[in-house]
């Protein structure tokens, strides 16, 4: 007898949605439950407890944390479903947050349709599902151990690099500019560094950006 996947999509695109609908619908083993635009709603339909598997982006109307947020959330429910992550995002940061959130496979949005389908049912049955862009990394990452930097030291550089003060930094992350200072004096620390150009193109070599 073949045991139907139920399948959650949680994505704020909603072409994307209907996108993958049209691509899960091509397995009859697979069935998409619902699908959702928030990382919200995403849990409270999860929490019913018929849900095997959910499609998680990372980042909804900006927030570049909600769905690794979101995945712990889901991991720490009662009959938590499995989450795999589907994204265009695929830096060191984005892919060991969401793997230490409980994720257990992250693909691109550039997978074809048989791998996608494949990866749903590697995470239903348990399984890790990775792309091979993001395996290589992995690999890569455990081979050459790497500075890891917080999200919300990611946010803050992420801000400089894309141009902003201190005080904009703080502004757009609704955090006090001191607490900005801080957090760069810490990722100049880890990047050993000591500008915050410098900072930023450490980064980008080491793929936190």
């Amino acid at each position: 007898m073949t045991t139907t996947v139920r399948v959650l999509i949680a994505d704020d695109h909603a072409v994307v949605r209907t996108g993958l609908r049209a691509v899960l619908a091509s397995d009859p083993t697979v069935e998409v439950i619902a699908d959702v635009a928030t990382t919200g709603d995403a849990v409270e339909r999860a929490r019913i407890g018929d849900i095997d598997v959910v499609l998680m982006d990372l980042r909804f109307a900006g927030d570049a944390t909600a769905g690794v947020q979101a995945t712990a959330t889901l991991r720490d429910l009662t009959e938590p479903p499995q989450v795999l992550v589907l994204t265009s995002h695929d830096t060191d940061a984005d892919i060991l947050g969401a793997i230490a959130a409980g994720a257990c496979g992250y693909l691109l949005k550039d997978a074809g349709p048989d791998e996608l389908l494949g990866a749903v049912h590697a995470a239903a049955a348990g399984e890790s599902a990775l792309s091979p862009t993001v395996a290589a990394r992995l690999m890569s990452r455990l081979r050459d151990p790497r500075p890891t930097l917080t999200d919300r030291e990611v946010d803050v550089l992420r801000a400089v690099a894309e141009g902003a003060t201190n005080r904009q930094a703080a502004a757009s992350l609704h955090l006090a500019e001191a607490t900005i200072k801080t957090h760069l004096v810490h990722v100049f620390e880890k990047l050993d560094v000591t500008s915050r150009t410098a900072a930023v193109a450490r980064a980008r070599e080491l793929g936190v950006l």
